[in-house]
């Protein structure tokens, strides 16, 4: 997997990451990590929130793999102790990981911090300037949330992590071009969602469509989940995906391989996708959706 993502800091970041939410919140990851680092995945996302830190640092001890040839995101929780900083809760992250400092520190949620984006913000560059965080960004924020983050930012976001697929594509537009404006890369996760959470939706027939293509231009098997992640990949979209299955982790990692999609196939998934909103995790901000 030799295809990097350079960040608006000079970093960068793997195209696609292992993430180790949904199916893994709350539960111990080791072996899944371990999993995803032993095929290939050389990317890991986690989250404070998703309670599985210290198994996603066990993991990464047991994959044997140097520090230096991983990438790791966490990302910060609701400050809940008297006197907690973003600093103190990084360093708690740290501990469970058991690591010096991660590759990306994102603000997992605007609606965790109501009246206090800007001071959190503010923190987030402290830990970048410590060297705690390689890079720092943020997580479900959309255009008024990141306006009010640039407004007393002197570093601005590195990545900014959403729900995003064929699905939520038009009502995200504006994010993704407020992101693109400023430097701000996208991140999507759930980008499955077409086939795995909505299935026999109107993306469906073009997703067959595309890959019976992309398999005679191949010369070999191409699976809907390719079709979908290199649908993403071509608009510049960073990918954090997950499975509990070695196969798939390594077809998911294979698509890099794939053929591109043509500009008529990427629009014509963009049109069917806008002919349905759905969301997986409208529950995440209640107050802005």
């Amino acid at each position: 997997m030799a295809s990097f993502i350079h960040l608006n800091d000079g970093n960068q970041l793997p195209w696609i990451a292992f993430g180790t939410g949904t199916a893994l919140y709350g539960r111990d990851a080791t072996e899944s990590v371990l999993r995803a680092i032993d095929n290939g995945f050389i990317h890991i996302d986690t989250a404070e929130t998703y309670g599985n830190e210290a198994s996603v640092g066990r993991a990464i001890k047991l994959s044997g793999k140097p520090r230096s040839e991983l990438y790791i995101t966490t990302k910060l929780g609701k400050l809940q102790q008297p006197g907690e900083t973003v600093r103190s809760a990084l360093l708690t992250s740290l501990k469970k990981l058991n690591l010096d400092y991660v590759d990306s520190y994102l603000v997992h949620n605007p609606a965790r911090h109501p009246g206090r984006l800007q001071q959190i913000w503010k923190e987030m560059e402290e830990v970048k300037r410590e060297g705690l965080a390689k890079s720092i960004g943020v997580s479900n924020f959309y255009v008024e949330h990141l306006e009010e983050v640039l407004s007393v930012a002197t570093i601005i976001p590195a990545v900014n992590q959403i729900e995003l697929h064929p699905y939520v594509w038009k009502s995200a537009k504006p994010t993704i071009a407020f992101d693109k404006e400023h430097g701000i890369v996208t991140s999507s996760f759930s980008g499955l969602s077409p086939i795995v959470r909505f299935p026999g939706g109107p993306v469906d027939a073009a997703i067959k469509q595309i890959r019976a293509r992309l398999e005679k231009t191949r010369g070999a098997p191409v699976s809907d989940a390719q079709v979908l992640i290199k649908w993403l990949k071509q608009n510049g979209i960073l990918v954090v995906t997950t499975s509990s299955k070695a196969e798939r982790i390594r077809e998911y990692l294979d698509t890099i391989n794939v053929p591109d999609l043509t500009e008529e196939e990427m629009k014509l998934i963009e049109a069917k996708g806008a002919e349905l909103h759905r969301k997986a995790f409208v529950s995440l901000l209640p107050a802005y959706l």
